[in-house]
C-alpha cells in the first residue's frame, strides 16, 4: 500500500504540471471558485450550528449537571475531549455529505475531464460522445450514492466509539481514513468505467490498490488547509491527479 501511496502523492504533482502544459485551467478554475464557495457557505452553517447541538445534547440528558454536581476536573477533562472529538467525527461526516452531493452535480464535468485527460495522455483527438458522457454520468451517481450509504454507516460506528473515554480520541483519524479513501474511490471510478470495468470489478479493483484511493484523498483535503485557493483547485485537481495515478495500472 506504501507504494500506492507513493504513486498518489506524485501523480497531483504531474497533474499540476499536465493541466498547465495543456492549458486546462478553465476546466479547473469555474467549477472550482463554485465548489469554493458553496463550501464555506456550508462550513459556516456547520460551525455555528454543531457546537449548540453538542451542548444541547450535553444539557438533554443531563451529562452537565452530572458533571458539575462530580466537580472533578479529570471527569470534566475526559468529557470535554470526548466532545471535541465528536465535533470532529461531525465535521467530517458533514464533508462527506456535502462532497457527495458536489460529486454529484460535478459528475459531467469529472467525468468529461478525466476522459480528456486520458485522451490527451494517448495522444488522441476526443470527439464528443452523449451516450458515453450520460453513462459515466449515471455511473458517477450510483457509486457517489453507493459510497455515501457505506460511509454513513461506518461513520455511524465511528461516531459511536467517539463517545467512549480515551479510546473514542482515535476516532478522528480512522474518520479522516475512511473519508480519504471513498473520496479517492470516485477519483479512480472514472478511468475504471472507461476501462470496462463493471461497478463490482472496480470495487475489487480499487480494494486491491486501497493506497491509490487513500493518496489522492489525502492530497484532496489537504489543499483545504490551504483557504480558498486550494479549495477552487482540490476536486479537479483530484479527478486529474486520480486518472494520471491509475492510467498504468493493470484495469484488465
Amino acid at each position: 500500500m506504501l507504494k500506492d501511496l507513493i504513486i498518489a502523492f506524485e501523480s497531483y504533482s504531474k497533474a499540476h504540471q499536465f493541466i498547465s502544459k495543456h492549458r486546462l485551467w478553465k476546466w479547473i478554475i469555474l467549477p472550482g471558485i463554485l465548489y469554493a464557495i458553496l463550501f464555506s457557505i456550508g462550513m459556516y452553517f456547520f460551525v455555528t450550528t454543531t457546537n449548540r447541538a453538542v451542548e444541547w445534547l450535553s444539557h438533554a440528558i443531563g451529562l452537565s449537571r452530572w458533571l458539575h454536581h462530580q466537580q472533578s476536573a479529570a471527569l470534566s477533562f475526559l468529557f470535554v475531549m470526548g466532545g471535541q472529538m465528536v465535533i470532529l467525527v461531525l465535521g467530517f461526516f458533514y464533508f462527506s455529505l456535502f462532497k457527495y452531493l458536489f460529486l454529484i452535480l460535478g459528475s459531467p464535468l469529472f467525468a468529461y475531464l478525466s476522459e480528456k485527460t486520458e485522451a490527451i495522455m494517448e495522444n488522441k483527438d476526443l470527439p464528443f460522445d452523449g451516450r458515453q458522457l450520460l453513462k459515466d454520468m449515471a455511473r458517477g451517481i450510483r457509486l457517489a450514492l453507493r459510497n455515501s450509504l457505506w460511509q454513513t454507516v461506518y461513520t455511524v460506528s465511528i461516531l459511536i466509539l467517539s463517545f467512549v473515554p480515551v479510546v473514542g480520541w482515535i476516532t478522528p483519524v480512522i474518520s479522516i481514513f475512511v473519508e480519504c479513501y471513498f473520496y479517492g474511490f470516485s477519483m479512480l471510478d472514472y478511468s475504471c468505467a472507461r476501462h470496462h470495468l463493471s461497478p463490482t470489478a472496480s470495487i475489487a479493483f480499487i480494494g486491491q490498490r486501497r493506497g491509490l484511493a487513500i493518496g489522492n484523498g489525502m492530497i484532496f483535503y489537504g489543499m483545504h488547509l490551504v483557504p480558498f485557493v486550494g479549495w477552487v483547485l482540490a476536486p479537479s485537481y483530484a479527478i486529474v491527479a486520480g486518472t494520471i495515478s491509475i492510467y498504468h495500472q493493470n484495469l484488465e
